[in-house]
């Protein structure tokens, strides 16, 4: 990663390069920019349909690679339906665009070894979702009873070397919702790791210190975790700051500050054990502000500029390549891209919407200013 301030005169104009060395803007001015190799997104939602028209192109400038979410209606549970997926991500790509979407399968009771074995020899699906039923958006087909029913595709998995993606909560409406990860945690993530201690697992947006502490618990290489750029800049109050802020929730629900901190300071700390990943989940902007509102943050145009943001605010914007650029894919055992993104400082106000089908969908931050863009 390069970092430099550079100053050019308005008559000297952008060569297309990569290089750090060239910067358009006033005479005198300065801009700042942030040179990186170019990130993957290791958790996100496209949709299907209009919706994913709408919102992929938002990825595939800025993100190499992405892992693709399984929960759509009906969800994909087969190598079959992820592939037929794959095809119309790959449908509404721009010719010259080389994104590549890697498939995952969503885990339900009746997920069977030869269907592990077949994503293995496909080569385009990359991991097995775990989504305990009713969890969060289009779970109700997810595990009912992990150890009862899925210990044998489990194993399977160690077998493939696939691994395992978790939503890390329990759906136990007993629960307090600010409690369900540390719950899921104690009584099945623990548990997971004693029984199949080779099984590589990604806690998928994390959101506690108590997912934090856990992690660092635990042999490197066994279980790592996404961070959004929302669980690193909102707390739990932006749900609520003057009036109900529906486009601020989410699942897992935005905590407390002093949880907040602590995935900040683990995600800037060098650890190799988190990566980016988005959670970008689209939902149309009336199902939003609604009765019963929708959970999920719409991150994708204004991603990587929040999590350079998140970086900058703690002084650690060297520490933004590894994490956005190295610690997935090397956990994925995937080769690092080679291109590479360059970011530019200088404030800009986020558009208060986008197109979304024949509605829209509120981004994060909409409104408001954030201090990098895309170059």
């Amino acid at each position: 990663m390069s970092l430099k301030k550079v100053t050019m005169p308005l008559s000297h104009q952008e060569s297309g390069s990569s290089s750090l060395d060239v910067a358009v803007g006033s005479s005198r001015s300065v801009k700042q920019l942030l040179t990186i190799t170019q990130p993957d997104d290791w958790h996100l939602h496209l949709r299907d349909n209009d919706g994913l028209a709408a919102v992929a192109p938002h990825r595939f400038s800025v993100f190499k690679r992405a892992i693709i979410m399984p929960n759509l209606k009906p969800p994909v549970t087969t190598v079959a339906a992820a592939v037929s997926y794959r095809e119309r991500i790959l449908k509404v790509l721009p010719s010259d665009s080389d994104f590549e979407p890697l498939m995952t399968l969503y885990l339900t009771d009746a997920t069977t070894k030869d269907e592990i074995q077949r994503a293995r020899k496909s080569g385009l699906v990359k991991a097995v979702k775990l989504y305990p039923a009713g969890a969060t958006t289009n779970s109700q087909a997810g595990v009912t009873d992990l150890f009862g029913k899925c210990m044998p595709v489990l194993e399977e998995m160690v077998k493939q070397g696939l691994p395992l993606l978790v939503h890390g909560e329990v759906a136990d409406s007993s629960v307090d919702i600010f409690d369900r990860e540390r719950v899921f945690i104690e009584t099945v993530l623990e548990p997971l790791v004693r029984k199949l201690p080779q099984l590589r697992v990604v806690m998928e947006h994390i959101t506690t210190k108590d997912a934090v502490d856990f992690i660092s618990s635990v042999p490197e290489g066994t279980v790592a975790a996404t961070v959004t750029p929302q669980h690193l800049l909102l707390n739990r109050n932006a749900i609520f700051q003057g009036g109900l802020q529906p486009h601020n929730y989410c699942l897992p629900v935005l905590k407390r500050e002093l949880h907040r901190q602590a995935l900040v300071a683990a995600v800037t700390s060098g650890s190799p054990r988190y990566f980016l990943g988005t959670d970008s989940a689209p939902h149309e902007r009336l199902t939003k502000e609604a009765p019963c509102g929708c959970a999920g943050i719409f991150s994708a145009p204004i991603a990587l500029p929040l999590y350079a943001q998140a970086f900058e605010e703690v002084g650690s914007l060297d520490k933004l390549e590894a994490f956005a650029s190295f610690n997935g894919p090397d956990f994925y055992q995937l080769p690092r891209n080679s291109s590479t993104i360059t970011l530019v400082k200088g404030a800009w106000s986020v558009p208060h919407q986008y197109g979304f089908g024949s509605g829209s969908v509120v981004p994060m931050w909409a409104g408001q200013n954030i201090n990098w863009s895309l170059k």
